[in-house]
């Protein structure tokens, strides 16, 4: 893939999360989306350039902060809306909502509300892909509020002693919901210790998709290469509260200064200015930003008018209509 070629891909694919999140800000105080919503605004360059150089080549889990990484991977927004507003024709068919979204077909096998959940999961994917002898990466992407769970070092201990092709993924916002982390950890540097592992340890502090693609790429070659895990350290800046689509600079955890620094090399940005750097045309950048605003707001209209499930889908997939 040329340069060109891959700014274009990633812009679109950030450009999607934003003007997504956008519709969402502007209707869920209509009470019609019946759930929880932990929004992706800032994260777009990490989805964006992680999941284009995972595309193809990897199992992925996720964690319940999942709009940037499931509209990364698909570039689909029918069932997404559809599923935010519980009707048939969303992604679980409306009974998931925001924070169970998959996509088997595209590599994405699961998203868990729970803190930490999908670490072990990613970990035993990883394993039976050496049992079955596939060469295949298994990636998961978690929060770093997740690294305070026991689970994540417990994984990762039996990933570097396996040598296990697991790519761990840590998108770092600072907080564990309202809690800093140096109100929560007693050590200094997270990577410094990690490195003591048999992984690969790789870190940036960089919103920019296109440097975060490469580092993915890094990474992903060395798990193939040393035949071991490898930890992608990504940091970032969410704009929004933790739960929610409102800013909660007045809550007094942290204030307007932080968001402002880094707004300043907001994603979106970046790469439409990498754009124009490589001589891109504004006409042409418009109409790609216009074919994605039309598809947005007609993914919004056709959910509006989707219909919700039948009742008797209430026990489809579970244990009861298994043991019925």
């Amino acid at each position: 893939m040329n340069r060109k070629k891959l700014i274009v891909n990633l812009f679109r694919k950030a450009y999607l999360i934003r003007v997504t999140e956008d519709l969402i800000i502007k209707h869920y105080d209509h009470n019609e989306m019946k759930t929880p919503m932990h929004m992706s605004l800032g994260e777009e360059g990490i989805c964006a350039g992680a999941c284009t150089a995972l595309k193809n080549n990897s199992q992925i889990f996720g964690t319940y902060r999942s709009h940037g990484l499931y509209l990364a991977l698909t570039e689909e927004t029918d069932k997404f809306f559809a599923e935010m507003y519980g009707k048939a024709t969303g992604v679980l068919r409306g009974k998931g909502g925001s924070m169970h979204l998959l996509s088997p077909k595209e590599g994405l096998l699961g998203i868990s509300a729970i803190v930490g959940s999908t670490i072990p999961l990613a970990v035993g994917a990883a394993f039976a892909n050496v049992y079955l002898k596939k060469k295949q990466i298994t990636t998961v992407f978690f929060g770093d509020g997740a690294v305070d769970e026991g689970v994540f070092w417990e994984s990762l201990n039996i990933a570097c002693v396996k040598g296990l092709p697991v790519l761990f993924v840590c998108e770092d916002n600072g907080y564990a919901v309202h809690t800093t982390t140096s109100a929560r950890r007693g050590y200094k540097s997270l990577t410094n210790i990690i490195k003591q592992y048999s992984c690969s340890v790789f870190e940036t502090d960089t919103t920019d998709a296109e440097q975060i693609y490469k580092l993915t790429i890094q990474a992903t070659r060395s798990i193939q290469i040393k035949h071991q895990p490898a930890f992608l350290h990504l940091k970032y800046y969410r704009y929004l509260e933790h739960v929610g689509i409102h800013e909660d600079f007045d809550a007094g955890y942290r204030n307007k200064k932080e968001f402002t620094k880094w707004q300043k090399k907001d994603p979106i940005k970046l790469l439409r200015n990498k754009l124009k750097d490589l001589k891109v045309k504004d006409v042409i950048i418009s109409k790609l930003e216009d074919r994605i605003n039309k598809q947005v707001e007609e993914s919004f209209q056709k959910a509006i008018k989707a219909p919700f499930p039948d009742s008797s889908e209430l026990l489809k997939n579970t244990l009861y209509e298994q043991t019925a």
